[in-house]
């Protein structure tokens, strides 16, 4: 009876994106610019925050971190990907696959926290300026921060408990370019409805929570600001449009994937491609396209880099 319980698959084949060589031939290169672009522009706002004391703020502290959850998000199973354009064989270990499931819910978990406290920030700024410097002390800021990781690994570890142990005995095709949890525990040799509904609960309630969060913070945000001067609304939407396109850019397609978590679309593979892709490569580009002062702080690196070119 043991041995019936016991794993025996050692690897799982990933199906990708497509199976025709012309295509995956072009996605290469496409993925490999959107990967730059993605891991390059994320460090450079981290080193920008790091060196320019004009965003030696909570508010930027907190994007730093966002997107250093961006560069992660976007290399767990990204390079990976790339590299398969090449190889016919496309398979990943069982371990690996584990591997890939437990940091995606850490990172995703993580930076739906981390965007709740962005949310704080804002509302502690616009609508109790006066305390801001006290509430959003370096300190606070590093509490929530962590707060962040521990329920985003605390999340995952919850997943990862029950599916490590999954008997594993015979189908190991996994239909998309990572190992996604809903789709690797239908490969289990039991019956998964209980499982199906417990990771549904699980993620779902921390979205839920989250988001309504989220909601909840930038309503106040936009009537507190509208009660107090005119024009409010497009005062405070210039201050949180950044804020407000980052968060719809990523509960979007959680929604989607919530609504019918099990069950298998074309546009799910879109939505993975999405999330753990665009989303990071894009994340850089509405924050320093809508931020004068991250605008300007990059300038200021740029000189200085092209300065210390010269003198050399």
């Amino acid at each position: 009876m043991d041995e019936v319980n016991k794993s025996v698959v050692t690897e799982f084949i990933l199906l990708g994106l497509s199976s025709s060589q012309d295509i995956q031939l072009l996605l290469f290169f496409f993925f490999s610019v959107f990967y730059g672009a993605a891991v390059l522009g994320n460090i450079l706002i981290i080193l920008t925050v790091i060196t320019d004391s004009s965003l030696h703020s909570p508010m930027y502290f907190l994007l730093s971190n966002l997107s250093f959850i961006d560069v992660c998000q976007a290399t767990f199973a990204t390079p990976k990907m790339i590299a398969d354009f090449l190889n016919e064989h496309k398979t990943i270990t069982f371990q690996g696959c584990m591997s890939q499931i437990f940091f995606l819910h850490v990172f995703g978990g993580s930076e739906m926290v981390l965007l709740v406290a962005m949310a704080y920030d804002r509302y502690i700024a616009i609508c109790k300026p006066l305390h801001y410097i006290t509430v959003m002390s370096r300190r606070v800021c590093t509490i929530l921060v962590g707060v962040s990781w521990t329920i985003g690994i605390l999340h995952s570890a919850s997943h990862l408990a029950f599916t490590v142990n999954l008997p594993f005995c015979g189908p190991n095709k996994v239909d998309n370019f990572f190992c996604d949890l809903p789709l690797v525990i239908k490969l289990a040799c039991l019956e998964t409805y209980v499982l199906e509904i417990l990771v549904l609960t699980n993620s779902g309630l921390l979205s839920l929570i989250c988001f309504l969060l989220l909601l909840i913070s930038y309503t106040i945000i936009l009537a507190t600001v509208h009660q107090q001067t005119s024009g409010g609304i497009s005062k405070a939407l210039s201050t949180l449009s950044a804020h407000i396109t980052v968060v719809v850019l990523f509960f979007g397609p959680l929604i989607f994937i919530y609504i019918w978590p099990f069950e298998s679309f074309p546009i799910d593979k879109f939505i993975s491609v999405f999330f753990t892709v665009f989303t990071p490569a894009l994340n850089p580009m509405i924050y320093t396209l809508r931020n004068k002062d991250v605008k300007e702080a990059m300038k200021k690196l740029r000189n200085r880099h092209v300065g210390s070119k010269q003198v050399f």
